[in-house]
Order: structure tokens, then C-alpha cells, then sequence
């Protein structure tokens, strides 16, 4: 690994897409908590929209303006190179997001993003992992509500738990919120896409080196009472414990032979029944291009919940880990998941790349690998719980 030489850069932190919904989000949290000093820009298609923006924040004649399209790649590449640190909002992003790992990776700019989608994660890694290790750029996807809380959840549970020793930590999933046309519009692309998803899958596996001398496993657990949390648990088929995993392989500390499930929790049998057949008629009507049109019409891009609604908001991750006779109960919770406080995880993670002494890492790695507990620290000066509920 060797890391070029960015110093002479303008910008620490480029936030690219940051006239959309979770991007002015972002620009706006940015605006009231970067430290003194601290050099950024936005970035997106229009100019215009771009200068409204910045007109509207907190200090924004220090806040630098650059154009950017994920369809032309010369942009890209001068957008990369113009910062230490690129973090974009630009989904969905199996459609709009490889470029810009690509000029992240050539340039040796550390890349984050807010991407939920399995598919884009794996073809990233086998595409542009190995030119990021030549050149030392951090690829860290998913730094939002996807998968944040889960990774660095399941990364502070271990820390609890005795070294050296088996370890099984299960996640459950409480949350209260509202979607965006965004995140509509990338879930419901993942829904279409099961076969390529599978297929990115399995070319990952090819490239992936194998791991000796230790296990990882996140099997999907079957749907059950779950006595320790008081409640129904549904297996979640979301990116986050594939998140998990990573940080698992990469990280000892995890022990010798490591097991996460991940799962919703919810009070009622009837909800989780409820819960269960709707997510499975979205998922058939996804595969289907005239319902999809449909489905997407319901909220435009750029479009979501209002200040009111995300004040409602809220999110609770309960970890219950156990091995070497130890078993710890802790848990990760804040407010509104999908927008207020993914703007903040997403923001923290970049100003933890930029600016925290961080372990010397390159390549695709998850934010417990890249940041750990330095990310954790910020988050919790930000106002997101990181607390231990229980021990025995």
C-alpha cells in the first residue's frame, strides 16, 4: 500500500450530490459542525442549484462550488483530485455510483457513500479494490443508517466479549420513519435485480481470499420469539450483515469462529405477519417494469420526510453478544434513521477520514475497519448511543 501524496489538495471533503435530499442534509450538518479550518466543497450536475445552496448555509461563502455529472467521467476524475475525501450521496448507485469509485481509487482519494445495495458493493470490490491498495484510497460504502449502527454495533458488543474465544452476536431491529424518493427508488432497483445480485455475488467469492484459520458466518436465521428482547425476530435481508461479515474477516478481534444474524424485531405477531407479506408483494411487484414505474412515481427524486415527521423518528439496534461464558446486552439508538441521522453518520465519517489518526488501511474496508472506535466516539459526541444495557 502506498498512499499519494494529497496535501496539496484544495478541499478536504468534497460532498458530491449534495443538492439532493440526504446531500443538503449532509451539506447542512457539515455547515454547522466542521471545525475551524476545515476545507469543502459541494458538488452535483447544476451550478445553479449548487449556488443556492451554499447561499443558504451557515458560512457558505467558505464552502467551494464544483461541477460534476456520474456520467462523464472527466469530471470525475477532476472531482477526485481536487479532494483528500469524496462522500457521495449519488444513487442509486449500481446506476450512477462506479465512476466515481473508479476516479476515488486512481487518484487515492478516500471514497464513502450511503448505498445499501449488495450488488454495487461486490462489483466495486472486485473492479477497484486492488488499484485502491496500489494507491492507498479508503473505499468505505455504506456510512449512513445502512450499516452504520449494525457495523460499529457489532464491533463495539465484540469489544465487551472475551478474546480469542467463539463469539455469537444477534442484532435486532427496532425503527420508527419515512422514506425518500431516493431510497425508494434504489430499493426497489435492488428488488428487480436479484439475478445480478447474485451473480456479483458469486464473482466476489472468486476474488475474495480465503480465510484461514478462522470462521465467519451470518446465516439468516429463521423467524422466532426472541425472549431476550421481548419480541418477534424476522431475518432482515438487507446489506448490513454482509457489512458485518467483512469486519469480521478482517478483524482478529472478532475471534477464532464468529456467527451474526440480523433481524427485525417487532412486538406483535400479527405487525410481523403483517410486515412480512407486504415486504414480499413489493418484492414480486418490483419484478414487474409497469408496477415498478408505478411504485417509484409515489415520491420524486429529491423528495422527503419534512422536519415535523423526521422529529418523530427514531431508530434502536439491541445487540445481544455471548462467548467464553460471557454474555453482554448493549445497544445502538438515535433518531430519525433514514435522513437526520444518516446526514450525521454520513458527515462524521467523513470528517473521521479526513481529520482522526486512523489504522493504515486501503481497499474496500467497513467503517469498524477503516474508523472503529474513533467513528464511535464522534457519533457519540453527535448524540447517537453507544451503551451497554446489560452484563453477566
Amino acid at each position: 500500500m502506498s498512499r499519494l501524496n494529497r496535501t496539496d489538495r484544495p478541499y478536504d471533503i468534497v460532498l458530491f450530490g449534495a443538492t439532493g435530499f440526504v446531500g443538503r442534509l449532509t451539506a447542512e450538518y457539515l455547515a454547522a459542525h466542521a471545525p475551524d479550518g476545515l476545507r469543502w466543497a459541494i458538488a452535483g450536475r447544476s451550478e445553479p442549484k449548487l449556488e443556492r445552496l451554499r447561499e443558504r448555509l451557515p458560512g457558505g461563502e467558505g464552502v467551494g462550488v464544483l461541477r460534476a455529472d456520474a456520467s462523464e467521467p472527466a469530471s470525475l476524475r477532476e472531482l477526485a483530485g481536487h479532494a483528500r475525501v469524496v462522500a457521495t450521496a449519488v444513487g442509486p448507485y449500481v446506476a450512477h455510483g462506479e465512476g466515481v469509485v473508479a476516479a476515488c481509487a486512481d487518484a487515492g482519494t478516500d471514497y464513502l457513500d450511503l448505498t445499501g445495495e449488495p450488488e454495487f458493493v461486490d462489483l466495486t470490490y472486485v473492479r477497484h479494490d486492488a488499484r485502491a491498495r496500489e494507491t492507498g484510497a479508503r473505499l468505505v460504502h455504506a456510512c449512513g443508517f445502512d450499516s452504520v449502527p449494525h457495523d460499529l454495533g457489532v464491533y463495539f458488543t465484540v469489544g465487551l466479549l472475551p478474546e480469542g474465544v467463539p463469539l455469537a452476536v444477534d442484532g435486532f431491529v427496532t425503527a420508527e420513519g419515512a422514506l425518500s424518493g431516493g431510497t425508494l427508488a434504489s430499493a426497489l432497483g435492488q428488488f428487480a435485480r436479484g439475478r445480478q445480485m447474485r451473480a456479483a455475488a458469486l464473482e466476489r467469492r472468486r476474488h475474495e481470499p480465503r480465510l484461514v484459520g478462522r470462521r465467519v458466518a451470518v446465516p439468516a436465521g429463521a423467524p422466532r420469539f426472541a425472549p431476550e428482547v421481548g419480541a418477534w425476530a424476522l431475518p432482515l435481508p438487507t446489506v448490513d450483515p454482509r457489512i458485518v461479515r467483512r469486519s469480521a474477516r478482517a478483524l482478529e478481534r472478532y475471534g477464532p469462529d464468529f456467527r451474526y444474524r440480523h433481524y427485525a424485531a417487532v412486538r406483535h405477531l400479527p405487525v410481523a405477519v403483517g410486515g412480512a407479506a407486504a415486504v414480499g408483494a413489493v418484492f414480486a411487484a418490483a419484478r414487474l417494469p409497469p408496477a415498478r414505474r408505478w411504485l417509484s412515481g409515489l415520491l420524486e427524486a429529491g423528495q422527503g420526510p419534512g422536519p415535523e415527521r423526521r422529529a418523530k423518528s427514531w431508530f434502536s439496534v439491541r445487540f445481544v453478544g455471548e462467548g467464553g461464558g460471557r454474555r453482554v446486552f448493549t445497544e445502538v439508538a438515535g433518531g430519525d434513521p433514514g435522513y437526520g441521522e444518516t446526514a450525521r453518520m454520513f458527515a462524521e465519517s467523513a470528517l473521521s477520514l479526513a481529520l482522526d489518526a486512523l489504522p493504515p488501511t486501503a481497499g474496500q474496508v467497513t467503517t469498524a475497519v477503516a474508523m472503529g472506535d474513533a467513528l464511535i466516539e464522534r457519533l457519540r459526541r453527535a448524540g447517537i448511543t453507544f451503551r451497554v444495557a446489560a452484563r453477566r
